[in-house]
């Protein structure tokens, strides 16, 4: 072979490889912070505007059974990015700041989202709320994140914001802080235009204080809350529009979730209407939550899928839309997701989960799902009938939760009963110890009344 046609062949190689490698698509996964399941106007919204969202979910896929990992906050993020239930992680209750100490966090031998696409060659970039650790051991830039610009804890426990470890803001503004991480992205999106970018936006939106940015305030006809949420999806309209400028909207993902369902103090503005419950309730409304997923020309546009997807599934999906590997990690727990990207792209594919488990946001073991079943295996204040015993409900006929089944079905009660136990005993058989100082008398897991 002459020099010429060696030096052509070894520049066809490297442009193919270069295209191969392109060819994984960028994912682009944000967060909104005690968003509602019904505070979209495409998930039934008559107070809230969201043009953008509506519009991506058209183009894509709108899920109707979406889980958040918990009903809180920092069980919800360890849940997204590991996988895996967070009792696994040693979660016995409570949040960061609050039941749970700011020196223990999320361990750093937990495999993350950000240790996956990291290994996989991937740009990785965190720009938001972390809440899984104020220490450097349970830092961002400690669980796979390359570049990082984020508040340690939610935006009423904290007014320090950070770009990797520099302090840069304290006090931060509040009402900017959609606008300053949306920027920080856009900046990540153009930097990395060239190679495949893993970008997690957990944005503060719409969580207590909710302040209105100058440019919404009195935009929407729901309050400040209202408002936020109208300036949230307008962001998304920047971010997008950032990836189609870079040439990049037919190679990206784009998932939006939210963490949990409605603040409580939000009652009168958030809504996760047909649904009851709030934050911190095993209720359909403390973790069903929008779940939206759009990339052009893969996912299939105009799809409405109740099919049940929860956030511990996303860790094994991704990683089969990117083709990655999940490599172990030193004690890593069990991953409890299973990989949803088949009936993502081809609806007439079988359903990859037939079931769920439901804790209270103080850990405490409350409920299953299997199908369109729910039974209930504790005392729920909501439930008056849980006072005697396990209460069944069927999720298809009736979303209030109000009619209880059990009398009448006594042998799905038996047969969702034994699985129930079978499930939790093994999540808490199989678990982890938060990261940081051990506790003197560590809390052992709990357990639902009639479980």
């Amino acid at each position: 072979m002459n020099k010429n046609r060696s030096v052509l062949v070894v520049f066809v190689l490297s442009a193919v490889l270069a295209i191969a490698a392109n060819a994984r698509p960028n994912v682009i996964l944000v967060m909104a912070d005690d968003l509602g399941y019904n505070d979209l106007s495409c998930y039934g919204s008559e107070r809230i505007k969201t043009p953008v969202l509506d519009r991506l979910a058209s183009e894509g896929v709108r899920l109707t059974s979406f889980y958040a990992g918990a009903t809180v906050c920092t069980p919800s993020r360890m849940a997204l990015l590991t996988g895996a239930y967070p009792v696994r992680l040693g979660w016995r209750g409570g949040v960061m700041g609050y039941r749970i100490r700011s020196a223990n966090g999320l361990a750093a031998n937990a495999l993350t989202m950000g240790d996956v696409f990291k290994a996989a060659g991937y740009r990785t970039a965190l720009m938001g709320k972390w809440h899984l650790g104020d220490t450097s051991e349970h830092a961002p830039m400690a669980q796979g994140f390359d570049t990082t610009f984020w508040i340690k804890k939610s935006n009423n426990q904290t007014k320090k914001l950070y770009r990797g470890e520099e302090l840069i803001e304290d006090p931060f503004v509040n009402r900017m802080l959609s606008e300053q991480f949306t920027r920080e992205a856009i900046s990540f999106i153009e930097a990395n235009r060239k190679q495949s970018f893993f970008l997690y936006l957990p944005y503060t939106a719409p969580h207590f204080p909710a302040e209105a940015h100058p440019d919404w305030k009195g935009a929407s006809d729901n309050a400040a809350y209202g408002d936020v949420v109208e300036e949230l999806d307008h962001r998304m309209g920047e971010l997008m529009e950032a990836v189609k400028r870079c040439g990049l909207d037919k190679n990206t993902l784009f998932i939006f979730i939210s963490d949990n369902g409605t603040e409580p103090g939000q009652r009168k503005w958030g809504e996760a209407t047909p649904y009851r419950g709030m934050k911190w309730s095993s209720l359909e409304g403390g973790n069903r939550v929008p779940g939206i997923l759009h990339w052009p020309g893969v996912i299939p546009a105009g799809g409405v899928d109740d099919r049940i997807v929860a956030s511990i599934d996303l860790l094994p999906t991704l990683a089969a839309a990117c083709d990655m590997a999940l490599p172990a990690k030193a004690k890593s727990p069990v991953i409890d997701g299973v990989n949803q990207w088949p009936g993502l792209v081809d609806a007439a594919q079988p359903h990859a989960r037939s079931e769920l488990l439901y804790w209270s946001g103080w850990a405490i073991p409350q409920a299953i799902r299997m199908g369109s079943m729910k039974l209930y295996l504790d005392e729920i204040k909501e439930l008056p009938d849980s006072k005697q015993g396990p209460v069944l409900v069927d999720l298809g006929e009736d979303p209030q939760e109000l009619k209880n089944l059990s009398k009448d079905r006594p042998e799905q009660v038996k047969k969702m009963l034994e699985r129930a136990r079978e499930r939790f005993s093994n999540v808490e058989s199989q678990s982890m110890e938060l990261g940081g100082p051990k506790l003197d008398s560590p809390a052992q897991p709990k357990r639902g009344k009639w479980l």
